[in-house]
């Protein structure tokens, strides 16, 4: 089952860091004002990250790593998913609830990278 786990989220880390590139422009809206640089040097950075973390999920030699890594990377993202959240707080309901959920669904991501360390 935590090999299963580790593919899947490899899986998942891959179709994200992919969509950072080709449809860059949704992601640059999560990047925090605070940060230095462009949003979309943050984005490409972020996307580019997802696929090493992707690929490092698919080799055995680097997979607890890799998924502590990812780990680490779900919580260190966190806070664009509140800006999210801060920006379309007077959008149309579907948003918000899109912007909203996307706050909870953090933990069962980390839980998942974790439960990949075991693989």
């Amino acid at each position: 089952m935590p090999r299963k786990a580790a593919l899947s989220l490899a899986a998942l880390l891959a179709t994200a860091g992919t969509a950072h590139f080709v449809r860059p422009r949704p992601f640059d809206d999560l990047i925090p004002d605070a940060l230095p640089g462009t949003p979309r040097a943050w984005t490409y950075a972020s996307g580019a990250a997802e696929l090493a973390l992707a690929a490092g999920l698919l080799v055995p030699a680097t997979r607890r790593r890799s998924a502590l890594a990812a780990a680490a990377f779900f919580v260190a993202v966190f806070p664009g998913n509140v800006t999210m959240a801060y920006r379309w707080r007077n959008r149309p309901l579907p948003q918000r609830a899109l912007a909203y959920g996307r706050l909870p669904l953090q933990v069962p991501l980390v839980a998942w990278a974790r439960s990949a360390t075991r693989a």
